[in-house]
C-alpha cells in the first residue's frame, strides 16, 4: 500500500511532534474537521459531501500555512464549496447559523446586520481563494463506494454467525469517518483506505477470513487490484 503524496501533506512524520505526540497543527486540524463533521450533520449533508468538505480543507492547508487564515472560516467555506461540488447546495445563512450555534450553544440565530453580511462575504471570498489555491481541482474519489462493495462481498464470504455477532461493518464505517480527521484521504488511494478500515475492524474483533492461511494471496490483495467501481 503506497502513499501517493508527501508526508507533510495530510499527515506522516510532519504531523508528529515530540515523543510521537500529534503536532499542534495536527490537533488543530482534528478539532476543525470535527467541527466540519458535526456542522455537516446538522446541515443535513450526506456522508460524501462531508467527506469532500474535509478533503478540501486538508488539501487547502497542504498548500497554505495554518496561521495564514482562520481555519474555521476555511472550514465553513469548505462546507459551502463541498455542497456545490456534490450537488447538495447549502445556503450561507444556514452555515453561519449552524456554526454560530456550534460555538455559542443556545444562542439565537444571527440578525441580518453588518456582522452577518461581513461573515457571509468572508465565506464567499474564502471559497474563491480556495478554488484558486486548489486550481479548481475539488472533485475527489472517496473510499465509500469501495467500502460498501467490499463489505457486501466479505459478508457473503465470512461465516454468518461471525458476521452477525460482531459489528465489523459498523466499525469499518466509523473508522472511515474518523480517518477524515487527518489527511489519509490525500495520501492513499480510496481502495486502499477501504481495505485498511476493514482489516482493522476484523482485527479489533478477532474475526478471521475463511481459508486465508491456505490462500496464495492475502484476502485484501484481491480487493486492492486496479479495478474501478462505477
Amino acid at each position: 500500500m503506497e502513499a501517493r503524496g508527501p508526508d507533510s501533506c495530510g499527515g506522516g512524520d510532519a504531523a508528529r511532534g515530540a515523543e510521537g505526540r500529534p503536532a499542534p497543527e495536527a490537533r488543530v486540524h482534528f478539532r476543525v474537521t470535527r467541527f466540519i463533521m458535526e456542522a455537516g450533520v446538522k446541515l443535513g449533508m450526506q456522508s460524501i459531501p462531508i467527506a469532500t468538505a474535509c478533503t478540501i480543507y486538508h488539501k487547502f492547508f497542504c498548500e497554505i500555512e495554518l496561521d495564514a487564515y482562520d481555519p474555521y472560516l476555511v472550514a465553513m467555506s469548505s462546507l459551502y464549496l463541498a455542497g456545490k461540488v456534490e450537488e447538495q447546495h447549502l445556503r450561507t445563512r444556514d452555515i453561519i447559523n449552524v456554526s454560530n450555534r456550534y460555538f455559542h450553544p443556545g444562542s439565537e440565530p444571527l440578525e441580518l446586520d453588518s456582522r452577518f453580511w461581513a461573515l457571509r462575504d468572508s465565506i464567499v471570498q474564502c471559497e474563491l481563494l480556495m478554488l484558486r489555491v486548489l486550481r479548481f481541482q475539488v472533485s475527489f474519489q472517496h473510499p465509500h463506494k469501495y467500502l460498501l462493495h467490499y463489505l457486501i462481498s466479505l459478508k457473503n464470504w465470512l461465516n454468518r454467525y461471525s458476521w452477525q455477532r460482531t459489528p465489523v461493518s459498523v466499525t469499518a464505517w466509523a473508522l472511515l469517518r474518523d480517518s477524515y480527521h487527518g489527511g489519509l484521504c490525500l495520501r492513499f488511494r480510496a481502495q486502499h483506505i477501504a481495505v485498511a478500515v476493514i482489516h482493522l475492524a476484523l482485527q479489533a474483533y478477532g474475526v478471521e477470513v475463511p481459508a486465508e492461511a491456505e490462500a496464495e494471496k492475502p484476502w485484501w490483495q484481491i480487493y486492492t487490484m486496479d479495478t474501478e467501481i462505477p
